[in-house]
């Protein structure tokens, strides 16, 4: 059997154990995609300040919604959440059973982001790891994730707008005062980029894999070479 597993990821499941409780609606003024619309979504829950606290994928299992997101970051993220519920009546807990699982080729559950990066879904927590090939496909395309990769940094600078991690339309959600003033300003000075490693500057790197030989750096745009833009960013 191919291995599909993403073990780097982990699952929380939102609940809403009586009917006049709508998750959607929870998640609709924190996060920084719409809710309202078709799942799945890449979203990310920011400071005040619009910089990155957590970045994940927003999924629906019936009533209930499920969020794909960093599993060493996955108790931080539910315990946020859940300082937002205050008084209401939403359960937000990892759910153990379910995993994330990916493969490469388009098919039917292409990835929100990009459907270059291959097909996604949700399903029991079994099956051998795909980290390996899942990192080496996503670097390839020009796609950072993560606390490490994105993490403190303003969300339009994660490359979010070209990868569909962002509503202009939706309304208010936290942070989105100045994710908002940048994009109309149109004023993205700086980017996440997938380089060389050997041409990565120490200074401005925020993640480095030397078995692949590449590297994420935190560039100005000015000094992002033309060979380092990924095919999603060739038109900025």
């Amino acid at each position: 059997m191919t291995a599909t597993r993403l073990t780097s990821r982990a699952v929380i499941r939102l609940t809403a154990p009586v009917e006049s409780e709508d998750l959607r609606d929870f998640l609709q003024g924190l996060v920084t995609s719409d809710m309202t619309g078709p799942l799945p979504v890449w979203a990310a829950l920011l400071s005040p300040q619009g910089k990155v606290l957590f970045d994940f994928l927003v999924w629906e299992d019936g009533e209930d919604l499920l969020l794909d997101c960093e599993a060493t970051e996955a108790e931080a993220l539910a315990k946020r959440l859940s300082m937002y519920r205050l008084r209401r009546k939403i359960s937000i807990a990892l759910d153990s059973a379910m995993a994330v699982h990916w493969r490469p080729g388009l098919d039917v559950s292409p990835d929100p982001r990009l459907a270059a990066l291959g097909q996604r879904w949700l399903g029991a927590a079994e099956g051998d790891s795909a980290e390996a090939e899942w990192l080496a496909h996503r670097l390839s395309l020009g796609v950072c994730e993560g606390a490490a990769e994105l993490g403190d940094l303003l969300w339009l600078e994660c490359n979010a707008a070209e990868l569909n991690g962002v509503s202009f339309t939706k309304g208010c959600y936290v942070g989105q005062e100045n994710t908002a003033r940048m994009n109309w300003r149109a004023k993205v000075n700086r980017r996440v980029i997938v380089v060389p490693l050997a041409d990565s500057d120490p200074a401005r790197q925020r993640a480095a894999y030397p078995e692949l030989g590449l590297a994420v750096n935190h560039l100005r745009v000015d000094n992002i070479r033309p060979e380092w833009r990924p095919a999603f960013l060739q038109q900025d």
